[in-house]
């Protein structure tokens, strides 16, 4: 045994001296609780005293311990009570519960026991965390559950893998990311029950830089119909299955009475929605008529009707909770992931043409200048007349198409509009036309076409109406001085307006930074180019200078649209930011109806206590989704892009240059989109300077220079679409025809970092002009 000597010696980092002799179950259980840092074998036999046979003897004494269910062991083969957490280790944060963050433990092996859920107690800075970050945290207990302070967050470099399983000839097994920006595949070490060509999800072992992949889950078929959209979902994490308790209260909602005795009828109007062809759910429908008012003369009245969500889905609801979670509905060109349950969101929610539905009407009245002199809103019962595509009404108003609410609902409508657009001219706003892509698929989820969306005169008069609408809710709550979530778009950085300033040069634009820059200076740019090559280009330049808009309960103001004060109202169905504003309103100006009978749900449909509080942290969460679903849904269509072109590798293409770097350019296919990279590599043995003002590559004895905007005819020489990655050649190299999915692994690699045949020589043009 250890004398009572060296126990002493071994005791001064301990605050309590511990009695000489083997340890009993208590005192091993008293120390691990009460450690500040891991608590292993080796920790445990210094504090104890204990040498050769006493450390063999404690080995069995733990483990006796961990099979009685005393102790379990964690990372680093640290013990910790069972049950309990560790004082300080790592967690992933996995859920959000109101507007607290939750996480659980990276590790957690207590057999029998789930893990728990522990609340992440954030300091300073609110926001910095969101689902599937990792974090070292100190934890404590706190009543029945657990509190963690986060002490530093961690790199991701353990999150989960997804791929595809590729067998090469060798035999061996490798997993092919579906992120275009991973290089780099990885060994498969255990492959479970998968198969070759798998979609799979697997996490990372081993260390670097001998990472391999062990595989968890398998995802399927990546290529059966819906894949592209899973591969998404997955990649980002994005809520996709409502859990059993939230649907169940969707269908209790649903069947809330519409109390029609205590809402505005509004059914005898030709109210209509104009929505997308493909449209899964319609939240907003308009009408409008001629102001009868001789104070108003050459006036109108409009109606903007949004579907009355708040009324459903109520603060502090399992609805609610899992809305805030998701920020906002996904839409994918297969499928969409909504904010609501379909019960609700393609269902009672959606404005179906000659049902009653539960509706929030925003009341205009607008001049003949086209400003709106006065506003109201109340909650309303409308019959929806007619839902169409914008192509039909669009075609209705142009005389190609007969419709029967051409003259009650579809004139007035283009009339008032025709006030709206002066007002809008007035204002000036941004006025960036760049083209969206659509994906068309058949029945069976298979690429139809590839193509830009045309812009109709309905698609701006739906939304202009939408905007007045938006305006009028803002300024409604500021009225009352009451809580305003406002969609925020600030002035462009000055940094951003240096690096325009300069690109712009490259083509002999003035562009002054003294100026005090509206949106009307970007637009007078844009008029000064005309209908040149350039006008996209520099469009697209002028877009990347602006700011990323974002939720806040601080009015900043909306740039892009010139307006100082704008709030989204006009869709609740698939934006927790428009759900919290019809809260609001309705606080704000007493449109609260009866109390639910049914217990189940939540009383009151305003603005609880806690969203008011919690404004700033739920800006902050929802803007976080928004980013996240559109970073989603743009790789989704890149995929179906390069599913689409994989059937023409090895032709030539026309294509038009969209950005440079000093290790080659990237160019789009003219109408589809989708990236892809022509390597500085492949454009001759010369050499070449990369001109970073001017974004463009040009070579030292030819002068042939690339540059953003510049049209091209490529040979497309790869089209994956499993990471929706494209590869470009020029069309005088030789490239064989080819499978895109075949990838030859003999074929030599493209070196990173800057390429032997590059000189760099930053922001000036004049160096080599002459050359």
């Amino acid at each position: 045994m250890a004398s009572t000597q060296k126990q002493k010696k071994a005791a001064p980092a301990r605050a309590k001296v511990r009695p000489a002799g083997f340890p009993t179950r208590q005192q091993v259980m008293d120390f691990i609780t009460e450690s500040d840092t891991p608590a292993g074998k080796r920790e445990i036999a210094k504090a104890f005293g204990l040498k050769g046979q006493e450390k063999i003897a404690l080995k069995a004494l733990l483990k006796d311990m961990a099979d009685e269910g005393l102790l379990d062991i964690g990372p680093a083969r640290a013990f910790h009570k069972m049950g309990g957490v560790p004082k300080v280790t790592v967690l992933r944060i996995v859920d959000v519960d109101d507007t607290t963050l939750i996480a659980t433990p990276e590790r957690w092996e207590a057999e029998g026991q789930p893990a728990p859920r522990i609340r992440v107690v954030e300091r300073g800075k609110r926001g910095a965390l969101t689902i599937g970050d990792r974090i070292l945290a100190r934890t404590e207990e706190a009543g029945k559950g657990w509190l963690a302070h986060p002490m530093k967050k961690l790199a991701k470099a353990t999150e989960m893998l997804l791929g595809v399983v590729e067998e090469m000839a060798d035999g061996k097994l490798w997993l092919r990311p579906v992120d275009k920006r991973i290089r780099k595949d990885t060994p498969i070490s255990d492959i479970g029950t998968a198969k070759k060509g798998d979609l799979v999800l697997a996490e990372p072992t081993a260390r670097p830089p001998r990472i391999s992949a062990r595989v968890t889950d398998i995802l399927g078929d990546p290529f059966a119909p819906r894949s592209f959209s899973l591969i998404a979902i997955h990649k980002h994490g994005i809520p996709h299955v409502f859990p059993e308790a939230v649907e169940e209260e969707a269908v209790i909602a649903s069947k809330l009475p519409l109390h029609e005795d205590k809402r505005e009828d509004l059914r005898h109007l030709p109210i209509v929605a104009i929505d997308p062809v493909d449209a899964r759910d319609h939240d907003d429908a308009v009408w409008a008529a001629p102001d009868e008012d001789p104070a108003n003369e050459g006036g109108f009245k409009a109606i903007v009707a949004i579907a009355d969500v708040s009324y459903y889905v109520r603060p502090g609801s399992a609805l609610d909770r899992e809305a805030r979670k998701r920020g906002n509905s996904v839409y994918f060109p297969d499928l969409v992931v909504p904010m609501l349950p379909h019960q609700l969101s393609s269902d009672m929610c959606s404005l179906r043409a000659g049902q009653d539905r539960a509706a929030m009407a925003c009341h205009l009245v607008i001049d003949a200048k086209g400003n709106v002199k006065s506003f109201r809103f109340s909650r309303a019962i409308i019959r929806v007349a007619a839902v169409l595509a914008y192509e039909n009404a669009q075609a209705a108003i142009d005389g190609d198409q007969d419709n029967e609410l051409l003259e009650p609902a579809l004139k007035p409508l283009w009339a008032c509009w025709a006030l709206l657009r002066k007002a809008r001219e007035k204002r000036d706003p941004l006025a960036l036309d760049l083209p969206e892509r659509r994906v068309v698929l058949d029945e069976w989820g298979k690429i139809v076409s590839v193509a830009v969306r045309e812009r109709l005169d309905a698609h701006m008069l739906i939304e202009d109406y939408m905007i007045a609408a938006n305006v009028a809710a803002a300024k409604a709550l500021e009225a009352k001085k009451a809580p305003v979530m406002y969609r925020v778009h600030e002035t462009p950085g000055r940094d951003k307006l240096v690096a325009l300033k300069e690109y712009l040069a490259t083509f002999d634009i003035d562009f002054a930074l003294g100026q005090v820059i509206r949106p009307s200076t970007f637009n007078q740019l844009i008029k000064k180019v005309g209908e040149s090559e350039e006008k996209e280009q520099i469009m697209t330049q002028i877009l990347r200078s602006q700011t990323q808009a974002y939720y806040a309960p601080q009015n900043m103001g909306h740039f892009g649209l010139a307006l100082g004060s704008y709030a989204h109202f006009t869709s609740p169905i698939r934006r927790y930011a428009d759900l919290l504003v019809h809260r609001a309103l309705v606080g704000a100006y007493d449109l609260e109806l009866p109390a639910p009978k049914d217990r189940a749900i939540p009383d009151r449909s305003s603005l609880s206590q806690e969203d008011y509080e919690n404004m700033g942290r739920v800006g902050e969460m929802i803007s976080g989704h928004e980013r996240r679903a559109m970073e989603a849904e743009r790789e989704t269509i890149d995929r179906y892009v390069a599913a689409f072109l994989s059937a023409h590798v090895g032709e030539v293409v026309k294509a038009r240059i969209t950005g440079v770097q000093n290790f080659g350019f990237f160019a789009t296919v003219e109408g589809l989109g989708g990236d892809g990279l022509v390597p500085v590599s492949t454009l001759g043995a010369e050499h070449f300077f990369f001109d970073e003002a001017g974004k463009a590559l040009q070579g030292v004895e030819s002068g042939d220079r690339y540059t953003v905007g510049q049209r091209l005819e490529l040979r497309l020489a790869e089209a994956d679409p499993i990471n929706g990655a494209l590869r470009f050649e020029l069309p005088d190299n030789p490239a064989p025809r080819g499978s895109p999915l075949k990838r030859d692994r003999t074929r030599p690699k493209i070196h990173r970092g800057r390429p032997t045949n590059i000189r760099h020589i930053g922001s000036s043009r004049g160096k080599h002009k002459k050359r």
